[in-house]
C-alpha cells in the first residue's frame, strides 16, 4: 500500500447510505444518479490510478440549480462532497471517499455565449478545455491555456488546478485567462464572482477560487478571455549533448527578454518513446531536446527565430531544426502533447509538478537525476521549461513491492528541492493527496493555519473535497 493515507469513512454516513440516495433521487433525474457498484467503480481514481476509492454515490447534475439543491441536501446530511471534472488530475484531487458524493461535471457542457467584441466566451463547466477554442476559431479566436489533457479535461478542472499548459509561457495559466464564474457554496447558495470586464471591484475573490481544488464551492459555469489567432507560428527542435547545456539555453533565451510561445523540454528517455509514438522527426542521438515555438508575421518569426539560434549557439547545440510547413508542426506538438500516454506505455510513473526559478534549471536537473539514481530508479524529463514548470516522470513497476512507495518518496525529494531553490510544490496540476503532506516543506504553521480559516468560513464542516491540500494533522475538522 502507498505512504499516502486516507482518514476512515464515517461509519454514520455509510449507515444511512439509503436513505441518502433516497433524497438524491427526489432530487434529480434518473440518469443524473449513479447508484450501482460497477457504475460507481468508473469514479474511483482519477489520473493518479495508484489509489482507489469506490465513492458512496454518484450524481451528475445537468442545472446550476441541479448543483444547488444537491448541496444543499448533502450539506445538510453532512455529507461529503467531491466535484469532479474529467477525472484527469494527476494529484489525486478528484480521488473520492467511501463516505462522500461524487458531483461530476460532464453534463453541463453547454457554450452559453460567445462576444467576440469584448474577447469572453461563457461556457458552463463541463466544457472542454479544446471545446472552448473549438467554438470560438472559425471567428479567428483561442483559448489560451492548453494543457495535455486538453481533449478530456474540463474548465472545472481547470479552474480547480489553475491549470496550464505549454503556451502559458506566453499568455498565462487559467487564473490569467478567467474572468468571472458562478459558483455554488456548499449550503446551497449560488453566488458570481467577477463577470465580463477585465477586473471587478472589491476583494480579488476569483483570485481566491481559481486553483482553490474544489475546496471553496463547485463552479458551474465561467466567463473566459478568448484571443485573436495569430497571424503565424512555428515551432523549432534544437538538440544538446547535456542536460545541462539545455537548461541553460532555456534561462539565456528567457533572460534576454524574448518571451517565445512556449519552450519545451524533453530528455533522452522521453525523447526515445516520444517519437517512437508519434514519428516527429526528434533527434535521437542527443540528450535533451527543446521545443521552442514563436509567433507573428512572417517578419516577426524570423526574426525572433534567428535571435534565439544566435543565443542557442553560445551552448553548442548539436541538432537545430525549424519546422517548414503545418504537418511538420502538427507532429512537432503531437509528440510533445502525447508524451504522458506515450510513457504509461512502457512503464507506471509519478509525475511531479515542481516549480523553479530558471536560472536554477541546470543545478535541478542534475538534482533530479541524482535522486531518482538514489532509489535505484529511472526519471523522464518532459516539462514546460520556459516558465521553470517541471514535470519529472519517475518511473516505477507497480507489480513490484515497494517499488510504489520508493517512487513516491523520490517524487517527494523532488518537489523539497524545487522548494529549497525558491521554487513551488506545484504548477499547474495542484496538491491534491500527493503533496498534501509536503505543504510543511512550502509553508509555516502561520501560513496554513490562515489558510484553512478561509477554507472554514466557506466550509464551516469541511464538507467539499475532504481530505486534500492540507496536511491531514492540525486540521479543525
Amino acid at each position: 500500500m502507498s505512504a499516502i493515507l486516507m482518514p476512515k469513512p464515517d461509519e454514520r454516513v455509510l449507515a444511512r447510505r439509503d436513505a441518502i440516495i433516497a433524497g438524491l433521487a427526489a432530487l434529480l433525474p434518473a440518469a443524473s444518479l449513479i447508484t450501482e457498484e460497477d457504475e460507481r467503480r468508473a469514479y474511483e481514481t482519477d489520473a493518479l490510478t495508484a489509489y482507489r476509492q469506490i465513492p458512496l454515490a454518484v450524481v451528475l447534475p445537468e442545472t446550476t440549480e441541479q448543483v444547488s439543491a444537491v448541496l444543499k441536501f448533502l450539506s445538510a446530511e453532512g455529507v461529503k462532497v467531491v466535484a469532479r471534472g474529467a477525472g484527469t488530475s494527476l494529484a489525486g484531487g478528484a480521488l473520492p471517499t467511501a463516505d462522500a458524493v461524487v458531483l461530476g461535471v460532464s453534463k453541463m457542457n453547454r457554450i452559453l455565449e460567445i462576444d467576440t467584441d469584448n474577447r469572453i466566451i461563457r461556457v458552463e463547466a463541463g466544457v472542454t478545455n479544446l471545446g472552448v477554442s473549438g467554438a470560438v476559431n472559425h471567428l479567428g479566436f483561442f483559448y489560451a491555456p492548453d494543457p495535455s489533457s486538453q481533449l478530456a479535461c474540463t474548465i472545472a478542472g481547470n479552474i480547480a488546478m489553475n491549470s496550464g499548459g505549454a503556451h502559458c509561457l506566453k499568455y498565462g495559466v487559467t487564473t490569467n485567462n478567467v474572468l468571472g464564474v458562478k459558483m455554488v457554496m456548499i449550503d446551497g447558495t449560488v453566488v458570481e464572482i467577477g463577470g465580463a470586464a477585465l477586473d471587478s471591484a472589491g476583494l480579488d475573490l476569483l483570485g481566491l477560487v481559481v486553483g482553490s481544488e474544489g475546496q471553496l464551492g463547485v463552479v458551474t459555469e465561467a466567463t473566459l478571455r478568448i484571443l485573436p489567432l495569430a497571424e503565424g507560428a512555428r515551432p523549432m527542435l534544437m538538440g544538446f549533448q547535456s542536460a545541462e547545456a539545455c537548461g541553460a539555453c532555456v534561462a539565456a533565451i528567457i533572460g534576454s527578454g524574448i518571451i517565445p510561445v512556449a519552450i519545451e523540454y524533453m530528455d533522452r528517455p522521453a525523447i526515445k518513446v516520444c517519437e517512437a509514438f508519434a514519428h516527429a522527426g526528434y533527434p535521437l542521438d542527443v540528450e535533451a531536446l527543446l521545443i521552442i515555438e514563436v509567433e507573428g508575421s512572417e517578419a516577426e518569426i524570423e526574426d525572433l527565430i534567428g535571435r534565439i539560434t544566435t543565443i542557442a549557439a553560445a551552448f553548442n547545440p548539436s541538432t537545430m531544426k525549424v519546422s517548414q510547413s503545418e504537418a511538420e508542426s502538427a507532429a512537432i506538438w503531437k509528440g510533445r502533447k502525447s508524451a504522458f500516454g506515450a510513457m504509461g506505455r512502457i512503464a507506471d510513473y509519478m509525475c511531479m509538478d515542481g516549480t523553479i526559478p530558471t536560472g536554477c534549471l541546470p543545478q535541478v536537473l542534475t538534482g533530479i537525476s541524482d535522486i531518482c539514481a538514489g532509489y535505484g530508479l529511472q526519471v523522464a524529463n518532459i516539462f514546460h521549461a520556459g516558465d521553470g514548470n517541471l514535470h519529472p516522470l519517475v518511473l516505477f513497476n507497480a507489480n513490484q513491492p515497494g517499488e510504489l512507495e520508493k517512487a513516491e518518496a523520490a517524487g517527494a525529494d523532488i518537489l523539497k528541492l524545487c522548494v529549497e531553490v525558491g521554487g513551488c510544490l506545484t504548477g499547474e496540476h495542484g496538491v491534491g493527496v500527493e503533496k498534501r503532506e509536503l505543504m510543511i516543506h512550502q509553508f509555516n504553521t502561520i501560513d496554513l493555519d490562515q489558510q484553512m480559516r478561509v477554507k472554514t468560513a466557506l466550509d464551516p464542516k469541511w464538507l467539499l473535497n475532504p481530505h486534500k491540500v492540507f496536511p491531514l494533522e492540525g486540521r479543525p475538522v
